[in-house]
């Protein structure tokens, strides 16, 4: 798992579609417990080299129920973004993320968990990829009980999304307390 996601990071394969340059995030070894697929980092994120390390991060992991430390331990998470790469800004947030990665590389990273309980599917793009081209996020998040327990669909946590959230109240009052439990069940584990 270490020589791949080695590899991951050296990956180039769409530097000329990037404003930054290829700087591929993603972590996690073949203990981890949680795999958090997301969208692509962000440029505070590609700028550090450290995944979820903004606000989107801080709001994550409220809704998680952890704290950094336990966050950052890679027995317990492991970081799989749909696009590797910052890429870009847009008119609202940053743009989508680059097609290349999910089917170059998720399957052959996903093979080396072994620990793997919970894959947690953080916007919309994430949710797409893995559950349903035609649902609405929405949609997918007010039933994240279909899906367990491989799944748990949220929406981004992005300062951008917060009138989402205004709007689906029921999302921090009902489903937050349903996934920090679960995450709880999980890490207790030993």
């Amino acid at each position: 798992m270490k020589d791949l996601l080695q590899e991951v990071r050296q990956c180039r394969f769409c530097e000329p579609h990037l404003p930054l340059g290829a700087r591929p995030i993603v972590s996690g070894n073949e203990h981890s417990k949680i795999i958090l697929i997301s969208q692509a980092p962000g440029r505070v994120v590609h700028e550090s080299g450290i995944a979820w390390q903004d606000q989107s991060g801080k709001q994550l992991r409220k809704w998680l129920g952890v704290t950094t430390s336990v966050f950052y331990n890679e027995d317990n998470f492991a970081v799989l973004p749909m696009g590797f790469c910052y890429p870009g800004k847009a008119k609202t947030g940053d743009l989508p993320p680059r097609k290349e990665c999910a089917p170059l590389w998720h399957k052959t990273i996903i093979d080396h968990f072994k620990k793997a309980e919970l894959f947690v599917l953080i916007g919309a793009y994430a949710n797409k990829y893995y559950l349903s081209k035609n649902e609405k996020l929405t949609t997918l998040v007010e039933n994240y009980q279909e899906f367990l327990p491989k799944y748990f669909p949220l929406p981004h946590p992005s300062p951008v999304n917060r009138f989402w959230r205004i709007k689906n109240p029921w999302f921090e009052d009902e489903v937050v307390p349903q996934l920090q439990k679960k995450v709880k069940e999980i890490l207790e584990k030993s």
